[in-house]
């Protein structure tokens, strides 16, 4: 049985405790013939009525606290039935206390299944009332029948709705866990497809533009084609080794390394590429990130322009962390990525950075060159 479970059962018992004492209490003063037969009949089912009536909607308040039958009409007849047959046993003498808790179960389980806003209110004009029947109807003992209905309805009503006050917390924080745990796997499911996209469309652009040029080669320079034929498969085993770590959720992969990537598959595809600053310096947190930005960019080099020469600028200031790739391919062609599906290409990583504060711009330098960065900081 789980801690919930065993909390549910504690107390569930607890509050509904108050309805076995009467039934008991009162059910030992009927059996004493106290009464003629006809009123310990009508007493015996006002008794029944409340104890159940009690029963039925803590059981609907073991939901959380208002979110039982508002069924007001029942609510006060049931309220009435108690109040007369308090009215009926306050006046006789040596009266037991228990029947003052008659009328108590009432208020307590109407407590507990009205909206916060309405309950005080009601409670105190239902305590009231019993009161006041206590007084108008105890003879000799008006006073003591007024202090026993409001004790009554004190002990019971702040018993009960303190247990189930319990039990709602206890309810609203496992369902804020289950919450917790699935925005937890959905964002590993957003992250996990962020990281495939970035790996398969890397290496796959990379394999059709190697393929492409092996197939122009053959028959012109059959040594060159196969050389890219060979670089065609390690890129392929590559991007499956890589997607296989993905998938096993172990890869952890560094700015450096993702660096020395793009300047291996930059300078394969013809792009001269040269790299400026310390990735090393880039705080551990934020290196994956940059590092999907930087396979990022290399993809869209290869995909949508004509770039000779390409630059990758670290730039690391007080954990602020500016990372730039440079090209000087046509910019025409560089605005289609804008165009993916989000969670793809630039809107996915937009959205990545955004989760730490940090930001991605794409646009000319001025030229015929066109630039990526990304920008974050630890605590930004």
């Amino acid at each position: 049985m789980t801690p919930l479970n065993r909390l549910r059962r504690y107390t569930w018992w607890t509050v509904a405790a108050g309805g076995v004492m009467v039934a008991l209490g009162t059910v030992t003063d009927l059996v004493a013939q106290r009464y003629a037969l006809p009123r310990a009949l009508a007493l015996a089912t006002a008794v029944a009525l409340v104890v159940v009536q009690h029963t039925r909607y803590l059981r609907q308040a073991m939901d959380g606290l208002g979110r039982g039958e508002r069924r007001h009409w029942e609510h006060a007849g049931t309220f009435a039935v108690a109040l007369a047959a308090w009215a009926a046993t306050a006046g006789e003498d040596g009266f037991l206390p228990v029947w003052a808790m008659l009328p108590a179960l009432v208020v307590a389980h109407v407590g507990a299944v009205l909206p916060a806003r309405t309950r005080r209110p009601v409670v105190v004009v239902m305590a009231v009332a019993s009161v006041a029947v206590g007084g108008l109807f105890g003879g000799d003992q008006a006073t003591s029948a007024m202090v026993m209905a409001g004790s009554m309805v004190a002990v019971l009503v702040c018993a009960d709705l303190a247990q189930l006050w319990i039990w709602d917390l206890a309810v609203r924080q496992e369902r804020g866990r289950e919450t917790a745990e699935a925005l937890a796997v959905a964002e590993e499911r957003l992250r996990f497809a962020a990281d495939l996209h970035d790996i398969q469309g890397h290496h796959l652009q990379a394999i059709a533009l190697k393929g492409e040029l092996a197939q122009r080669l053959i028959g012109r320079d059959d040594e060159l084609a196969r050389r890219h034929a060979g670089e065609v498969a390690e890129l392929a085993r590559t991007a499956l080794r890589e997607t296989r770590e993905v998938v096993q959720g172990y890869r952890r992969a560094s700015l450096g390394t993702e660096i020395a990537n793009a300047v291996g598959v930059l300078r394969a595809a013809g792009i001269e590429t040269t790299v400026e600053g310390d990735a090393a310096r880039v705080p551990p947190p934020l290196q994956p990130l940059f590092g999907a930005l930087v396979r990022e960019g290399t993809t869209n080099v290869l995909r949508h322009s004509r770039a000779r020469r390409c630059a990758v600028l670290v730039d690391v200031l007080d954990g602020q962390v500016c990372v730039r790739l440079r090209n000087d391919g046509v910019p025409s062609g560089v605005a289609r990525p804008a165009a993916d599906p989000v969670g793809a290409g630039l809107a996915g990583l937009r959205e990545r950075f955004a989760t730490v504060g940090g930001r991605v711009e794409v646009g000319p330098t001025g030229g015929e060159g066109f630039e990526l960065v990304g920008r974050a900081g630890v605590g930004r």
